[in-house]
């Protein structure tokens, strides 16, 4: 299962804000990173009251949680504060939003290289499937190692496993394409010296 956590608050990291509540989102399958989606939704009623749901689009599964203003609401000054400690904190936390995000696409670079080899079969060469997982792995225990690297290491080590692993993947959608084009450039249509 999948645990959604619900916090308030104005900060880019979840440990600056408010926890009001988790739930747990089970029956859901398997699946490789990046693959499950699930659609949350927030409603405040008039009263205050906030009802948070998930729903799994693949299987259709939800659960929800209700908030009421008694369970660990943030109170008017509290919330005053944190908009003042946000405003306080925007540039560190803008920092760290693009830090995150630069992060995140190394590693869904990483998942998704790797998923297309699986997914090449015969298509691709033993030595280039090789060379991808040698360097996926690399990479991925890399990020493991540095956890706090900056933003400019993350896009560092992107461009490094892109420079190994494009290449091979432009191979992998050239042989899939080139078949295409192949037997279309060998069927009876017209060629440019027949076109007056």
């Amino acid at each position: 299962g999948v645990s959604i956590q619900v916090f308030e608050g104005e900060r880019a990291m979840t440990k600056d804000n408010n926890k009001l509540g988790t739930f747990e989102l089970n029956g859901i399958p398997p699946a490789p990173r990046g693959v499950p989606q699930i659609e949350v939704e927030f409603n405040i009623d008039a009263n205050g009251i906030m009802n948070v749901s998930a729903m799994d689009k693949s299987t259709g599964k939800s659960n929800k949680i209700t908030i009421t203003n008694d369970k660990g609401r943030l109170s008017k000054a509290d919330i005053d504060r944190m908009v003042n400690e946000a405003e306080k904190f925007k540039e560190e936390d803008e920092k760290q939003r693009q830090k995150i995000t630069s992060r995140n696409q190394l590693e869904s670079y990483i998942f998704s290289v790797k998923q297309a080899t699986e997914n090449a079969g015969e298509k691709l060469q033993p030595g280039d499937k090789e060379t991808i997982s040698k360097t996926c792995s690399e990479a991925l225990s890399w990020l493991d190692s540095n956890s706090l690297a900056d933003q400019e290491e993350f896009e560092f080590k992107l461009k490094e496993v892109q420079k190994i692993c494009s290449p091979i993947m432009a191979k992998l959608h050239q042989s899939a394409s080139g078949g295409q084009n192949t037997s279309a450039s060998n069927g009876q249509g017209p060629t440019v010296e027949e076109m007056d």
